[in-house]
């Protein structure tokens, strides 16, 4: 299997997903942002581009009134 090639700016969406994940913190577009020293507005793109590469997918708010987003979780690189 090859090895997907990413941007810079992909790399440092990628890496603050799985960062949030490792804390146990739910990874979604602000603290994404946060996490990458992006923009929230500078993360849609490449979290839209690293879902459609599957390594990450989106999650919708599990809980029914309490919709704080949608989160990206991580898929592991092989």
């Amino acid at each position: 299997m090859q090895q997907e090639q990413l941007s810079d700016v992909e790399q440092r969406v990628y890496q603050a997903v799985t960062t949030l994940e490792a804390r146990g913190q739910v990874p979604y577009p602000d603290l994404i942002a946060e996490e990458s020293g992006l923009t929230t507005e500078q993360v849609h793109a490449p979290l839209h581009l690293l879902t459609e590469k599957n390594l990450l997918h989106r999650e919708d708010s599990p809980m029914a009134g309490l919709d704080f987003g949608p989160r990206f979780c991580a898929r592991q690189m092989a």
